[in-house]
């Protein structure tokens, strides 16, 4: 199938949704965790949004979200368009 149709599948864009919000959420606490050893959620979003940065923080979460999600969702419709 054409790359077209994989991302009219009903459910793909659902897909790419979750999937970059499950990233952004375990890729946050994750780089948390290593970075402060705690959940320090105002200090870590303090440190990212600080001296003007908040709209390149969100430019930068929001991009990362989608490619991640659209890539797996792309993945696997297309895996599954090649088993049927």
């Amino acid at each position: 199938m054409s790359f077209k149709s994989t991302i009219s599948q009903k459910g793909f864009w659902k897909s790419v949704f979750w999937l970059g919000i499950s990233f952004l959420v375990l890729y946050n606490v994750i780089s948390m965790l290593f970075e402060y050893g705690e959940f320090a959620f105002a200090r870590f979003f303090e440190e990212r949004t600080a001296d003007g940065k908040l709209i390149r923080f969100i430019i930068a979460q929001v991009l990362a979200a989608f490619a991640y999600g659209f890539i797996l969702s792309l993945g696997q419709f297309r895996a599954k368009e090649k088993k049927n």
